[in-house]
């Protein structure tokens, strides 16, 4: 897949702004044309500044051992998730808490390396069945918590640590970690969220539908493929 970004401006002089589009065209010898993609996205950090960035598939500290992303990679979402992750925010701050965001948009042919790697199908979603990952339409995120000094808050795991103790429903003992992520939930589900159930870092907009491609939507009731989203 080639990656191509284009820079939108619109001139409006009550909406002026400038917009992220994101074009993924397909090669025809990897995917039909008809399966481009074509999402604009906006930056998370121009949106909301004060959300910690830290996109682990960037770097090497992650479930592969390896960077999927360039680089540099900005943490790029839908408007309409960006606006979400920002009301969480501003839920978190009257307890002095902010999100960080472990991973956002997540290209195509990054999750067919993560899957590649991983090949953990109760956790990583295949990209060549059904929906595949709904990191790859801009409609889901991996968060976590900070506090007022961006120390992270402790967590019932560490991020694509894929074990029982990932479950979205924690049963461990320490009531700080308890707390911590019943105040992360509380925030995303207060702004549309909700979470997937064997990992409680991942959450997806309760909008999601709205944005799957008409063929792959059809492509999954002919299938009778699970519509659950996975990460």
């Amino acid at each position: 897949m080639i990656a191509r970004a284009v820079c939108a401006y619109n001139g409006s002089p009550m909406f002026r702004r400038l917009s992220l589009t994101i074009i993924f065209a397909a090669s025809m010898s990897i995917l039909p044309t008809s399966q481009a993609a074509i999402l604009e996205l906006v930056d998370i950090a121009k949106v909301d500044p004060t959300i910690v960035i830290d996109l682990r598939y960037a770097t090497e500290q992650n479930v592969t051992g390896h960077a999927l992303y360039p680089h540099g990679t900005r943490a790029l979402i839908l408007p309409s998730v960006a606006q979400q992750l920002a009301g969480a925010q501003n839920y978190l701050k009257q307890f002095r808490y902010r999100l960080k965001i472990w991973d956002a948009y997540r290209p195509k042919e990054a999750q067919e390396l993560l899957w590649k790697y991983a090949h953990k199908d109760e956790f990583v979603a295949d990209p060549g069945k059904g929906f595949g990952s709904m990191h790859s339409y801009g409609v889901s995120v991996d968060a976590t918590l900070v506090d007022d000094w961006s120390q992270d808050a402790s967590m019932p795991t560490k991020f694509d640590e894929f074990t029982p103790q990932a479950m979205m429903g924690y049963t461990g003992r320490d009531p700080l970690v308890k707390q911590h992520l019943t105040l992360l939930q509380l925030a995303m589900a207060h702004n549309n969220f909700y979470g997937l159930r064997v990992e409680w870092w991942h959450f997806t907009t309760a909008d999601w539908k709205k944005y799957v491609p008409y063929w792959e939507d059809k492509q999954m009731s002919q299938t009778g493929e699970s519509s659950s989203p996975k990460g």
